[in-house]
C-alpha cells in the first residue's frame, strides 16, 4: 500500500520539534516536519505560501497547520494537489480572529509590538502563547526558535492583516475549548478538544495521535 504523506507547518516564531510527540502509524503514513523560513523582503503570504508548497513534493499529500501555520497552510493549498488540509489551534478566515486582532488591524497598532526584544524568550512566549505558561519557559525556549526581527515583524503583520473572508468547507479544525490566543467563541464547525489550549500540540498529543489516523483517513 502506498503511504499517506503528511506535511506539519508550526505556528507563529515555532520550529517542527513542537510535532515531536506526534506519531502516526508508519506502515500507513510518512510525516514531513517543515520550518518557516526567512520571508524575502515585502514579501505577500501568497507568495510565501508559493515558495513553501515546493517543500511539498509528494501529490495527495496532507497538510497539518498549527496555529500561524495552519493559516499559511491553507494558502499553501492553492498551489498543491492535497487530500486534506487540517489546521490545529488556527483559524479558518479572519471573521474567526478575536477583537483584539481586528482592533490591531484597524489601528495598525500591530506594527507597535517591540519583535526587537522577542530574542527574549519570555516575550516572545507571552506574546505567542498567553501568559498562562510562564512556567513553562524552558519548554519555550526549546521550542520557540524563529525569533529574527524580520521574519516576527513580517509573521505578526501576515497574521493580524490576513485577508481571507471566505471558509474552506473542506479545511479540517481541530480546536481547544480553552484557546487564549483563538478564543474558540469566535470559531465554528471544528472538532472540539475539551481542556485543549493554544499549546494543546503538545499538551493533548495522546489525543491527536489517536484521532489524526482516522481523522485524515475519512
Amino acid at each position: 500500500m502506498q503511504k499517506i504523506h503528511v506535511y506539519f507547518m508550526p505556528g507563529l516564531a515555532a520550529s517542527s520539534l513542537i510535532f515531536e510527540r506526534i506519531e502516526l502509524p508508519e506502515d500507513t503514513f510518512e510525516m514531513h516536519l517543515l520550518d518557516w523560513e526567512m520571508p524575502i523582503e515585502n514579501e505577500s503570504l501568497t507568495a510565501y505560501a508559493k515558495r513553501m508548497s515546493k517543500l511539498v513534493t509528494e501529490d495527495d499529500a496532507v497538510l497539518v497547520g498549527v496555529s500561524f501555520g495552519g493559516v499559511l497552510v491553507q494558502e499553501m493549498a492553492q498551489f498543491l494537489k492535497l487530500r486534506k488540509v487540517i489546521i490545529i489551534s488556527s483559524v479558518k478566515c479572519n471573521l474567526e480572529v478575536p477583537l483584539r486582532m481586528k482592533i490591531a488591524k484597524s489601528t495598525k497598532a500591530y506594527k507597535l509590538v517591540p519583535t526587537g526584544l522577542m530574542k527574549n524568550v519570555e516575550v516572545l512566549s507571552k506574546f505567542s502563547f498567553g501568559t498562562a505558561i510562564q512556567q513553562r519557559l524552558k519548554l519555550y525556549e526549546k521550542y520557540l526558535s524563529m525569533r529574527e526581527k524580520v521574519y516576527l515583524d513580517w509573521a505578526i503583520e501576515q497574521m493580524i492583516m490576513w485577508e481571507r473572508t471566505e471558509i474552506d468547507t473542506k479545511v479540517v479544525h481541530i480546536h481547544g475549548d480553552i484557546d487564549e490566543v483563538f478564543p474558540i467563541k469566535n470559531i465554528k464547525n471544528c472538532i472540539t478538544i475539551k481542556g485543549g489550549t493554544h499549546i494543546m500540540i503538545l499538551s493533548k498529543f495522546k489525543w491527536l495521535n489517536e484521532n489524526l489516523p482516522k481523522i485524515i483517513l475519512e
